[in-house]
């Protein structure tokens, strides 16, 4: 599911609307011993474009 999720938010990463809406979902279906992982990917890939949207939904689990 991982892996997955890092597919679904690159190809979505133009628009920053979709990629706020997969990164949630992400958040939901990734298990939480793997989040960590994931948020880290997450930072290191989107973070320059993305940090206030990474914040926020990385803020309300």
């Amino acid at each position: 599911m991982l892996e997955m999720c890092k597919v679904v938010l690159t190809k979505v990463s133009f628009d920053p609307f979709l990629f706020q809406k997969e990164l949630k979902k992400s958040t939901e279906w990734i298990q939480n011993s793997e989040l960590i992982k994931f948020k880290q990917w997450v930072i290191e890939e989107f973070g320059k474009e993305y940090s206030s949207v990474i914040a926020e939904v990385f803020t309300n689990l």
